[in-house]
């Protein structure tokens, strides 16, 4: 009697499982090791010499699936630093928006810096007499004053090919011209070139970082481009 009832009882599980299983299923589809115990289960009636082509076809099935499923995650990732980079580079131009007067326009780029987390970052504009902009001295911190045409030099390392809007190198400087002090510890920079307008020297924002990775010859430099293009079109209202 005992044994009827517990017949009886797995009877009714088994009804509700298949009615659970064909109500939903994804249930079956989406849990690997079930779907896989499913396409094996009368694997053991197969001979020796039969080739299980089903089985054949699922492992491969399964393996594109982990592909597609690692390019997934990849390309979700990719979206939400490619999301956090645009806000940082919002934030940065709205930054340099608020100036209401030059000297705190580049005393601004300290928080400039600390936005786009950089450990440094220099304004460099050249200048064709010495002695010009000497009342800018002090700003020697995100300043740094040159000789007219050492900032394309600076940029292609003195090679002879035009210089990029964006250059992203892992370097250790071989001049203090740049970076001042600080020199000694940076690993890699991000150098946009500022073009001033007719008639104007160009200039570079200089970004050094410690972390010899943070800036690569690899990584896209969409946002940086933006950025550059924004602060040479802000620096020319103080220019004007």
């Amino acid at each position: 009697m005992r044994e009827d009832s517990q017949i009886k009882k797995s009877s009714e599980i088994i009804s509700e499982i298949r009615e659970l299983i064909l109500a939903n299923p994804e249930i079956v589809l989406e849990d690997r090791e079930v779907l896989r115990a499913v396409a094996h289960a009368d694997q053991g009636t197969f001979g020796p010499d039969v080739v299980d082509l089903r089985g054949i076809a699922l492992e491969r099935l399964e393996s594109r699936l982990g592909r597609l499923e690692d390019t997934h995650r990849s390309v979700i990732a990719a979206a939400y630093e490619n999301l956090a980079g645009t806000n940082v580079i919002h934030r940065a131009v709205l930054r340099i928006l608020e100036a209401t007067e030059f000297t705190s326009f580049l005393t601004d780029l300290q928080d400039v810096a600390e936005i786009m987390r950089v450990d440094t970052l220099r304004l460099v504009l050249e200048t064709a007499q010495d002695g010009e902009m000497a009342a800018l001295s002090r700003l020697g911190d995100v300043l740094a004053i040159v000789d007219k045409g050492w900032i394309d030099t600076y940029i292609t390392s003195g090679r002879n090919i035009p210089a990029r809007a964006v250059t992203l190198r892992q370097i250790q400087p071989e001049t203090d011209d740049v970076y001042g002090e600080n020199s000694d510890w940076i690993q890699s920079e991000a150098l946009l070139r500022l073009d001033f307008g007719p008639g104007r020297l160009p200039g570079m924002l200089a970004l050094g970082s410690e972390d010899p990775h943070q800036f690569k010859p690899t990584q896209g430099t969409d946002l940086l481009a933006f950025f550059g293009g924004a602060f040479e079109r802000a620096m020319r209202r103080w220019l004007s």
